[in-house]
């Protein structure tokens, strides 16, 4: 395809919310449309062209400048977002229940045709990005931009959504802190983080948590008990700990809260298991706070912002260049290319001997080991 024929672009925001999916939006509306192009958004990940008969309004929403004014600092996604109906295992229900899936994407493929599409911005994490690795193969020109706050998607130095998680649990660490002095009570703060745990990690190290509990290292419970009471040895009567919902122990496997046709298994309830835990072995009186979708939310600091902004408007730069198949990632001082099969299916864990391990060891930080 020449470079002068793409006329219109569509964008897809895809999987979990995160701060600064309408900054994204808001960049590339602005730069396609800078360049004489048209823009529409895909409602709710592919659900709009899958199941378009589901909106009153039609799947499609068309992409002004009036509809993206003033969006940069709202969280969310103005075209909605689904972590449902992957086209590439699409689920179907029979007459009686039994659930198959199915590979709609070629179904996918017309229909961006159908809609003279030229090309696909498509925001999301590892599924998303997988999902578009597989439309780019089939000759779909797309282009994928990285977004979680888990920061877990490989080739890329950080995620927008990130920065914003991180800040708001380390204010919510600064928070526990009082309550739990002021009780003496043993204080356990569950994060998101299914397979990596950066937010557990970078918040527990910035709001002075006592213990730290990620996926990548398997906690025996009877560490974290030495530790409250090495802090009581010191006069110390409280502990923080923060885990990552991804976070098992040693010998045993992630807490899983519920599982959804056409949904990977939702993790959730390892707080509630560690804290009832440290209760019963300790004595001590153990509450639990579960920060969950709360850090999805709210307005994105000003770096994942800037960060979404630059994303967006390269994504743009890409198509117009001629790339497919790729993805748009940070590298600083600059954004580059990455392609989209180098990703899909790559996560990145938090690095056991980096920096901010290291200095979270050298302060003392217990993380179960």
């Amino acid at each position: 395809m020449a470079l002068s024929n793409i006329k219109r672009i569509a964008i897809s925001t895809g999987g979990g919310d995160a701060p600064g999916l309408n900054a994204v939006i808001r960049a590339a509306v602005l730069a396609a449309l800078n360049r004489g192009w048209e823009c529409y958004g895909i409602r709710d990940g592919y659900t709009g062209l899958l199941l378009p008969e589901q909106y009153v309004e039609g799947g499609m929403m068309r992409l002004t400048r009036d509809r993206v004014r003033g969006i940069t600092h709202l969280g969310g996604t103005i075209i909605g977002t689904t972590n449902r109906n992957n086209p590439t295992q699409y689920p179907i229900t029979d007459k009686d229940g039994n659930i198959s899936y199915i590979d709609r994407t070629d179904e996918l493929v017309r229909s961006f045709m159908l809609h003279h599409i030229d090309a696909l911005v498509t925001v999301g994490g590892d599924g998303s990005l997988a999902i578009a690795n597989v439309l780019a193969q089939k000759g779909l020109r797309v282009v994928g931009v990285p977004k979680t706050i888990d920061n877990d998607l490989d080739r890329t130095v950080v995620t927008f959504g990130f920065d914003t998680a991180v800040a708001f649990a380390t204010e919510c660490l600064d928070r526990l802190h009082s309550t739990a002095a002021s009780h003496g009570r043993v204080m356990v703060v569950e994060v998101m983080g299914r397979y990596a745990g950066w937010i557990a990690v970078n918040a527990g190290v910035a709001g002075s948590a006592d213990v730290i509990l990620i996926p990548e290292i398997p906690y025996n419970l009877q560490n974290v008990i030495a530790k409250i009471k090495e802090r009581e040895e010191h006069g110390y009567n409280f502990t923080i700990v923060i885990v990552a919902e991804g976070a098992k122990p040693q010998g045993g496997d992630v807490t899983v809260k519920a599982k959804s046709v056409g949904q990977a298994e939702r993790l959730g309830g390892v707080g509630e298991k560690v804290a009832a835990d440290l209760q019963e072995l300790t004595g001590k009186e153990t509450r639990v706070v579960v920060l969950g979708h709360l850090l999805r939310g709210g307005s994105p600091t000003s770096q994942d912002r800037l960060i979404a902004l630059r994303f967006g408007a390269a994504a743009v730069r890409a198509l117009e260049e001629g790339q497919s198949g790729i993805m748009i990632a940070l590298d600083p001082p600059n954004v580059n290319y990455v392609p989209l099969e180098e990703v899909a299916g790559r996560m990145r864990a938090v690095p056991l001997d980096c920096d901010t391990m290291m200095t979270a060891r050298d302060l003392g930080i217990c993380f179960g080991d």
